[in-house]
């Protein structure tokens, strides 16, 4: 695996002070991740006496993997494939929110023959991560009439914009409406998004930290979470200031594509990360076993952590 090391500023003092935690990314450093880099970079960990080694996975489906293996202390990972890992038996649960609405939605050419959700019949769609999208697709095909039968389902493997643009597909499930709507834009093609959450699937937290419930440690993830929190406060109330803090964290990071998103992503960021919204998981472990995917509902218990609360 290809690991990033993102450097970290260390206030004055032993290092003995600080204890380590070990993060893993979804996915490569990107405006998802900016409380996460912005407490790194303005010292906050160091502030809760913590020494973070946050670390790009080369795959995206090891972070819960490695959470799970006890290979890192926490991973960023998604709501919904946390439901169906639980219910494979992975030993994960989560310990805090990153991002805390939907950002998937069901992306098609603005000027296309996809202008309505019905227009899908008979087309194909493409999809990376096989379950949880088709569960997806399949709940906001059904208000039309429709299911997933009725049109051609193509693993794209990551590649969800250009295949879209290249007319490969006529729809991809999966895209990041703060990400691949602007790479669209920058290559002069216009796309367009429908939300998930207005047609059909209960609202989720998208990015969520996860950690091995059996070996997790409650005080530093506690402070991790307090470190972001900070840094989320300071992002809203400094965006162009917290922007070029994360833009110069490092050079790849600086162009129009992550100027972008970081404008898009800033209000959809957890204010408070710690928090648990039983509700919200309930729900979704209820969808998800309505969609057959999940055989038996778990209590939320046995899903998510509220490091707060009284034990």
């Amino acid at each position: 695996m290809i690991r990033f090391l993102l450097p970290l500023l260390l206030l004055a003092g032993p290092a003995a002070a600080q204890d380590r935690l070990t993060l893993v990314l979804d996915w490569f450093v990107n405006p998802d991740h900016g409380p996460i880099i912005v407490a790194q970079e303005l010292g906050y960990f160091s502030d809760a006496g913590l020494e973070v080694e946050v670390i790009a996975p080369a795959d995206p489906s090891d972070p819960p993997k490695m959470a799970a293996a006890g290979r890192a202390d926490l991973a960023v990972s998604y709501q919904p494939q946390l439901h169906l890992q639980v219910a494979e038996g992975m030993p994960l649960t989560r310990v805090g929110t990153l991002v805390a609405t939907p950002l998937n939605c069901l992306l098609v050419l603005a000027d296309g023959p996809v202008q309505q959700i019905a227009d899908l019949r008979g087309r194909k769609v493409g999809f990376s991560v096989a379950g949880v999208e088709e569960a997806m697709l399949a709940a906001m095909l059904a208000p039309a009439g429709l299911g997933t039968g009725d049109l051609e389902m193509v693993n794209v493997n990551w590649s969800l914009s250009p295949a879209v643009m290249s007319g490969q597909v006529d729809a991809v499930i999966g895209a990041f409406r703060n990400f691949e709507l602007t790479q669209m834009a920058l290559e002069g093609i216009e796309g367009r998004c429908f939300f998930p959450e207005e047609h059909g699937l209960p609202p989720y937290d998208e990015l969520i930290y996860v950690a091995n419930p059996d070996t997790l440690d409650p005080d530093r993830i506690s402070r991790f979470l307090a470190a972001t929190e900070r840094a989320v406060q300071y992002m809203v109330n400094h965006p162009e200031d917290s922007w070029r803090i994360f833009a110069d964290s490092a050079p790849e990071l600086d162009d129009a594509l992550n100027a972008q998103a970081w404008t898009d992503t800033l209000p959809r960021f957890a204010l408070r990360p710690a928090a648990l919204d039983h509700a919200r998981y309930a729900r979704f472990e209820t969808f998800l076993h309505e969609a057959g995917l999940i055989e038996t509902p778990r209590d939320v218990a046995g899903l998510a952590r509220d490091l707060g609360a009284p034990q």
